[in-house]
Protein backbone atom coordinates (compact mmCIF):
# COMPACT_ATOMS: atom_id res chain seq x y z
CA UNK A 1 0.00 0.00 0.00
CA UNK A 2 1.56 3.11 -0.82
CA UNK A 3 1.99 5.34 2.46
CA UNK A 4 0.53 8.33 0.96
CA UNK A 5 -2.81 7.10 0.03
CA UNK A 6 -4.16 8.10 2.49
CA UNK A 7 -3.73 11.73 1.83
CA UNK A 8 -5.44 11.31 -1.48
CA UNK A 9 -9.01 13.39 -1.81
CA UNK A 10 -11.10 11.03 -2.93
CA UNK A 11 -14.34 13.56 -2.32
CA UNK A 12 -13.52 17.23 -3.56
CA UNK A 13 -14.89 19.66 -1.11
CA UNK A 14 -18.04 21.75 -2.39
CA UNK A 15 -16.97 24.96 -3.61
CA UNK A 16 -18.76 28.31 -1.97
CA UNK A 17 -20.64 28.76 -5.59
CA UNK A 18 -22.34 24.72 -5.13
CA UNK A 19 -23.22 25.55 -1.14
CA UNK A 20 -25.15 28.13 -2.21
CA UNK A 21 -26.84 26.48 -5.41
CA UNK A 22 -27.38 23.39 -2.85
CA UNK A 23 -29.11 25.66 -0.64
CA UNK A 24 -30.82 28.05 -2.46
CA UNK A 25 -32.29 25.01 -4.43
CA UNK A 26 -33.64 23.35 -1.34
CA UNK A 27 -34.73 26.09 0.21
CA UNK A 28 -37.26 26.28 -2.86
CA UNK A 29 -37.88 22.65 -3.49
CA UNK A 30 -39.16 23.43 0.58
CA UNK A 31 -40.99 25.88 -0.23
CA UNK A 32 -39.10 28.19 1.54
CA UNK A 33 -38.92 30.07 -0.79
CA UNK A 34 -42.42 30.28 -2.16
CA UNK A 35 -44.01 29.61 -5.92
CA UNK A 36 -43.60 33.61 -7.46
CA UNK A 37 -41.65 35.04 -4.45
CA UNK A 38 -38.77 37.56 -6.04
CA UNK A 39 -35.70 36.55 -4.97
CA UNK A 40 -33.54 40.10 -3.78
CA UNK A 41 -29.59 39.83 -4.46
CA UNK A 42 -29.24 42.09 -1.25
CA UNK A 43 -31.34 39.85 1.26
CA UNK A 44 -29.77 36.93 -0.38
CA UNK A 45 -26.24 38.06 0.34
CA UNK A 46 -27.26 39.15 3.70
CA UNK A 47 -28.59 35.70 4.44
CA UNK A 48 -26.31 32.93 2.74
CA UNK A 49 -23.05 35.76 4.12
CA UNK A 50 -22.32 35.97 0.31
CA UNK A 51 -21.05 37.94 -2.42
CA UNK A 52 -23.73 39.79 -5.06
CA UNK A 53 -21.71 37.32 -8.00
CA UNK A 54 -21.76 34.22 -5.93
CA UNK A 55 -25.87 34.46 -5.82
CA UNK A 56 -25.97 35.62 -8.93
CA UNK A 57 -23.77 32.40 -10.34
CA UNK A 58 -26.35 30.44 -8.25
CA UNK A 59 -29.47 32.19 -9.75
CA UNK A 60 -28.47 31.76 -13.60
CA UNK A 61 -27.85 27.86 -12.14
CA UNK A 62 -31.22 27.91 -10.97
CA UNK A 63 -33.05 29.55 -13.92
CA UNK A 64 -31.63 26.74 -16.42
CA UNK A 65 -33.00 23.59 -13.99
CA UNK A 66 -36.37 25.79 -14.52
CA UNK A 67 -36.37 26.83 -10.89
CA UNK A 68 -36.45 30.66 -11.11
CA UNK A 69 -37.31 32.88 -14.08
CA UNK A 70 -36.32 36.38 -14.64
CA UNK A 71 -39.53 38.47 -15.18
CA UNK A 72 -38.97 41.94 -16.92
CA UNK A 73 -38.60 45.14 -14.74
CA UNK A 74 -38.84 42.41 -11.63
CA UNK A 75 -35.72 40.46 -11.21
CA UNK A 76 -35.15 36.88 -10.79
CA UNK A 77 -38.01 34.74 -8.95
CA UNK A 78 -39.09 31.61 -7.76
CA UNK A 79 -40.66 29.88 -11.23
CA UNK A 80 -44.54 29.23 -10.86
CA UNK A 81 -45.89 25.70 -11.68
CA UNK A 82 -49.07 25.42 -12.64
CA UNK A 83 -51.15 22.05 -13.93
CA UNK A 84 -50.77 22.57 -17.09
CA UNK A 85 -46.91 22.75 -17.18
CA UNK A 86 -46.91 19.56 -14.44
CA UNK A 87 -48.87 17.96 -16.72
CA UNK A 88 -46.56 18.24 -19.39
CA UNK A 89 -43.90 16.59 -16.84
CA UNK A 90 -46.04 13.54 -16.54
CA UNK A 91 -46.63 12.77 -19.59
CA UNK A 92 -42.98 13.06 -20.51
CA UNK A 93 -41.96 10.71 -17.72
CA UNK A 94 -44.69 8.44 -18.19
CA UNK A 95 -43.66 7.72 -22.04
CA UNK A 96 -39.68 7.74 -20.53
CA UNK A 97 -39.76 5.85 -17.25
CA UNK A 98 -41.93 3.26 -18.59
CA UNK A 99 -39.76 2.53 -21.24
CA UNK A 100 -36.85 2.56 -19.65
CA UNK A 101 -37.94 0.20 -17.01
CA UNK A 102 -39.53 -2.49 -19.39
CA UNK A 103 -35.64 -2.03 -21.50
CA UNK A 104 -34.12 -2.48 -17.85
CA UNK A 105 -36.75 -5.54 -16.70
CA UNK A 106 -35.49 -7.37 -20.03
CA UNK A 107 -31.97 -7.32 -19.74
CA UNK A 108 -31.39 -6.67 -15.67
CA UNK A 109 -28.51 -8.64 -13.99
CA UNK A 110 -27.63 -10.02 -10.67
CA UNK A 111 -25.28 -6.34 -10.74
CA UNK A 112 -28.05 -4.07 -11.93
CA UNK A 113 -30.66 -6.01 -9.48
CA UNK A 114 -28.27 -5.54 -6.37
CA UNK A 115 -28.06 -1.86 -7.29
CA UNK A 116 -31.52 -1.32 -7.74
CA UNK A 117 -32.23 -2.95 -4.25
CA UNK A 118 -29.44 -0.93 -2.32
CA UNK A 119 -31.22 2.28 -3.64
CA UNK A 120 -34.86 1.03 -3.04
CA UNK A 121 -33.51 0.38 0.38
CA UNK A 122 -32.14 4.43 0.40
CA UNK A 123 -35.32 5.32 -0.11
CA UNK A 124 -37.20 3.82 2.31
CA UNK A 125 -34.82 4.74 4.69
CA UNK A 126 -34.97 8.28 3.85
CA UNK A 127 -38.74 8.37 3.99
CA UNK A 128 -38.61 6.72 7.95
CA UNK A 129 -36.33 9.23 8.61
CA UNK A 130 -38.57 12.40 7.05
CA UNK A 131 -35.76 13.17 4.87
CA UNK A 132 -36.88 14.93 2.19
CA UNK A 133 -33.98 16.17 0.58
CA UNK A 134 -31.95 12.59 0.89
CA UNK A 135 -34.54 11.24 -0.61
CA UNK A 136 -35.20 13.08 -3.49
CA UNK A 137 -31.54 12.47 -4.06
CA UNK A 138 -32.13 8.88 -3.37
CA UNK A 139 -35.15 8.49 -5.71
CA UNK A 140 -33.14 10.41 -8.55
CA UNK A 141 -30.04 7.17 -7.65
CA UNK A 142 -32.80 4.79 -8.35
CA UNK A 143 -34.37 5.94 -11.83
CA UNK A 144 -30.23 6.50 -12.85
CA UNK A 145 -28.99 3.03 -12.18
CA UNK A 146 -32.86 1.89 -14.63
CA UNK A 147 -32.43 4.39 -17.77
CA UNK A 148 -28.19 3.17 -17.01
CA UNK A 149 -28.86 -0.46 -17.30
CA UNK A 150 -31.57 -0.07 -19.90
CA UNK A 151 -29.15 1.89 -22.29
CA UNK A 152 -31.44 4.88 -22.33
CA UNK A 153 -28.58 7.26 -21.77
CA UNK A 154 -30.25 10.03 -24.09
CA UNK A 155 -33.65 9.97 -22.51
CA UNK A 156 -32.01 10.14 -19.20
CA UNK A 157 -30.35 13.36 -20.27
CA UNK A 158 -33.64 14.80 -21.05
CA UNK A 159 -35.22 13.61 -17.88
CA UNK A 160 -31.48 15.61 -16.28
CA UNK A 161 -32.53 18.52 -18.02
CA UNK A 162 -36.25 18.50 -16.02
CA UNK A 163 -35.00 17.62 -12.94
CA UNK A 164 -35.69 20.50 -11.09
CA UNK A 165 -38.94 20.74 -11.95
CA UNK A 166 -39.25 17.20 -10.88
CA UNK A 167 -37.95 17.45 -7.54
CA UNK A 168 -40.14 20.31 -7.19
CA UNK A 169 -43.08 18.19 -7.92
CA UNK A 170 -42.16 14.75 -6.18
CA UNK A 171 -41.45 17.86 -2.33
CA UNK A 172 -44.88 18.62 -2.87
CA UNK A 173 -46.25 15.55 -3.57
CA UNK A 174 -44.50 13.72 -0.50
CA UNK A 175 -45.16 16.02 2.05
CA UNK A 176 -49.30 14.69 1.84
CA UNK A 177 -50.17 12.18 3.95
CA UNK A 178 -53.10 11.00 1.69
CA UNK A 179 -51.58 8.44 -0.50
CA UNK A 180 -53.42 5.13 -1.39
CA UNK A 181 -50.08 3.45 -1.83
CA UNK A 182 -46.93 5.40 -0.43
CA UNK A 183 -44.32 6.61 -2.65
CA UNK A 184 -41.61 4.11 -1.62
CA UNK A 185 -44.13 1.15 -1.76
CA UNK A 186 -44.16 2.13 -5.49
CA UNK A 187 -40.67 2.11 -6.05
CA UNK A 188 -40.35 -0.75 -4.44
CA UNK A 189 -43.02 -2.44 -7.20
CA UNK A 190 -41.05 -1.18 -9.81
CA UNK A 191 -37.65 -2.63 -8.03
CA UNK A 192 -39.70 -5.94 -7.62
CA UNK A 193 -40.94 -6.54 -11.37
CA UNK A 194 -37.46 -5.33 -12.44
CA UNK A 195 -35.77 -8.30 -10.40
CA UNK A 196 -37.99 -10.32 -12.19
CA UNK A 197 -37.24 -9.48 -15.59
CA UNK A 198 -41.04 -8.93 -15.81
CA UNK A 199 -41.05 -6.29 -17.97
CA UNK A 200 -44.92 -5.83 -18.40
CA UNK A 201 -45.13 -5.94 -14.95
CA UNK A 202 -42.30 -2.93 -14.63
CA UNK A 203 -44.18 -0.34 -17.22
CA UNK A 204 -47.74 -0.92 -15.26
CA UNK A 205 -45.68 -0.12 -11.89
CA UNK A 206 -44.39 2.86 -13.47
CA UNK A 207 -47.89 4.06 -14.68
CA UNK A 208 -49.30 2.99 -11.33
CA UNK A 209 -46.72 5.08 -9.56
CA UNK A 210 -47.14 8.40 -11.79
CA UNK A 211 -50.75 8.36 -12.45
CA UNK A 212 -51.07 8.36 -8.09
CA UNK A 213 -48.46 11.17 -7.89
CA UNK A 214 -49.95 13.17 -10.99
CA UNK A 215 -53.71 13.30 -9.65
CA UNK A 216 -51.64 14.74 -5.94
CA UNK A 217 -50.31 16.99 -7.89
CA UNK A 218 -53.49 18.16 -9.34
CA UNK A 219 -54.96 18.24 -6.52
CA UNK A 220 -52.60 20.77 -5.00
CA UNK A 221 -51.91 22.95 -8.07
CA UNK A 222 -55.39 23.83 -8.54
CA UNK A 223 -55.51 24.62 -4.67
CA UNK A 224 -52.93 26.82 -4.96
CA UNK A 225 -54.41 28.75 -7.64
Amino acid sequence: MNPLDDLKITHPPQTLREIVLERMRSAILSGRFASGERLVERTLCDQLGVSRSVVREAIRYLEAEGLVEIMPNKGPMVARMDWAQAAQIYEIRLLLEQNAAAACAQTADATVKAKLQAATHAIETTSAANDNPALIAATTGFYEIIFTAAGHQIAWEVVQRLNGRISRLRAMTLATTDRRVSGPVRMARICAAICANDPDAAAQAVCDHLDEAAKIAHRLLKEAK
